[in-house]
């Protein structure tokens, strides 16, 4: 099993020091979310808690996550970098793989985009992009952002994109993977037919536990079990050595944390204390799940 350390919410000054630690102490990768604004006013509830309430306010720092990974990846030379997860529908897919492809490159491929739908729908129209069909013109988007970044003359004529042969250079030296968010038997579906791997929000381990087996059924009936998928999972009670060891056997192959918090320090603690957090994780858990 991989750790990854979750940035979120986290003060901008603060992410570059943290991703130098977590790279020293043996974390696989950084997750980013992405969040383009916060609307005052929302005509959804939010998907993932159980209210349906927001746990971020205005003032909270949203860095764009490729920025983010740009930044951070410059300072740090091994350490991976993903999106958690992306939200597709309001980007133009054209206009995303000119920055995927930039930051897989100049990264040396040490990066990987997590995509979901998105779920408010300010933020698909006050980008310029329609609410509806978002799931069909996220299906198109995935296939536009791989036939780009797979380098060469491409073009692509769909019912929601459409453009003649063009060319992004430099692409990516390797394949860009493509890590698909959601919960829902659709997104599950979406996953397991065109995604190097699934990426949960917050699970309790029963319920990902269920999810990892539906996810293996569907790849069965896609015909790609036989190819290597990633579960990324935020799963929020198994903890510790053996809670962790407990994901691994369900499936999950990424677990991304937030290690100070286990330690009593908030995402508002000083650098040093989560500095501190990431340091005595690793000794504590990362290193026994090595042996």
């Amino acid at each position: 099993m991989k750790f990854t350390l979750g940035i979120a919410l986290n003060p901008l000054e603060q992410i570059v020091e943290l991703a130098q630690t977590a790279e020293e102490c043996g974390f696989a990768s950084i997750a980013l979310p992405d969040s383009i604004f916060f609307a005052e006013e929302v005509a959804n509830p939010y998907p993932y808690t159980p209210d349906g309430s927001r746990f971020w306010t205005k003032d909270t720092h949203w860095p764009d996550p490729m920025v983010a990974a740009a930044v951070m990846g410059a300072t740090t030379s091994t350490i991976r970098y993903y999106t958690q997860v992306l939200k597709l529908g309001p980007r133009n897919p054209v206009l995303l793989a000119r920055q995927v492809g930039s930051l897989a490159y100049l990264t040396n491929n040490r990066f990987g985009l997590g995509v979901g739908l998105g779920w408010t729908p300010e933020e698909f129209e006050w980008c310029g992009a329609p609410f509806k069909n978002k799931g069909a013109r996220a299906d198109e988007s995935i296939d536009i952002l791989k036939l780009i970044l797979g380098g060469g003359m491409v073009e692509y004529h769909g019912k929601h994109f459409d453009f003649n042969n063009l060319q992004m250079s430099p692409a990516p030296t390797e394949p860009v993977p493509i890590y698909v968010g959601g919960h829902t038997e659709a997104g599950l579906r979406r996953a397991a037919r065109v995604g190097d791997g699934w990426s949960s929000a917050m699970m309790k381990f029963r319920d990902l536990t269920a999810t990892i087996a539906r996810l293996g059924e569907l790849r069965e009936e896609y015909g790609r079990s036989h190819l290597p998928f990633e579960i990324q999972a935020v799963c929020i009670d198994r903890f510790g050595v053996d809670g962790y060891k407990q994901q691994a056997e369900a499936g999950v192959t990424d677990a991304i944390v937030v290690p100070w918090l286990f330690y009593g320090a908030g995402f508002d603690a000083d650098v040093q204390v989560k500095k501190d957090g990431l340091r005595r994780f690793a000794d504590e858990i990362i290193s026994k799940m090595e042996n």
